[in-house]
């Protein structure tokens, strides 16, 4: 019986500058999702919660909360970028290039712009991408550049967080 991890990113080792990562789950954005976000945070502009002011608007419509669709994005690149992070250092250069709405949906990907050894911390690295937005017309939505401290892979044991079974591993049972 072979045991597979399931996907918990990629260590210093696995990222080459210049490859892409097409990260693999697109989100469509709801209405309750804006309303929430925006509440959470106390944004008080009403185009992100007032239809009738949001119409009046060069829009038209409810524009979704910047800081939600920066949030989502860094969330749709963790499994790629920085599930093995030990921080994020630094999230620059950020350009919200085209409008988003309640139901787009937005799919992202980065590209690995620079690596380099921790001069400080010898179990880990930085990495550098630029990752972007993509709405389902393929317009370009947001992008911003991020470093992030990553593990080495010499260190995926100690941070292992998965226990072993005081009752052992699982098998198929005869029926």
């Amino acid at each position: 019986m072979t045991v597979h991890d399931g996907r918990q990113g990629r260590f210093y080792e696995d990222f080459v500058v210049g490859d892409v990562y097409r990260h693999p789950l697109g989100r469509t954005i709801s209405e309750a999702d804006n309303t929430w976000f925006t509440l959470l945070t106390m944004n008080t502009h009403p185009a992100h919660f007032d239809a009738n002011y949001a119409s009046k608007t060069p829009f038209g419509k409810i524009l979704v909360n910047s800081g939600l669709t920066i949030a989502m994005l860094i969330g749709q690149s963790v499994s790629d970028i920085s599930q093995r992070a030990i921080a994020n250092l630094s999230l620059t250069n950020v350009r919200l290039t085209h409008p988003v709405f309640v139901g787009d949906t937005l799919y992202a990907e980065s590209i690995c712009t620079g690596k380099r050894e921790s001069a400080s911390r010898p179990y880990a690295g930085l990495v550098n991408v630029h990752t972007r937005a993509l709405n389902a017309d393929g317009d370009e939505c947001l992008s911003f550049d991020r470093t992030a401290l990553i593990y080495k892979r010499s260190e995926a044991e100690t941070i292992d967080p998965f226990p072993e079974a005081k009752n052992g591993p699982l098998e198929l049972k005869n029926a």
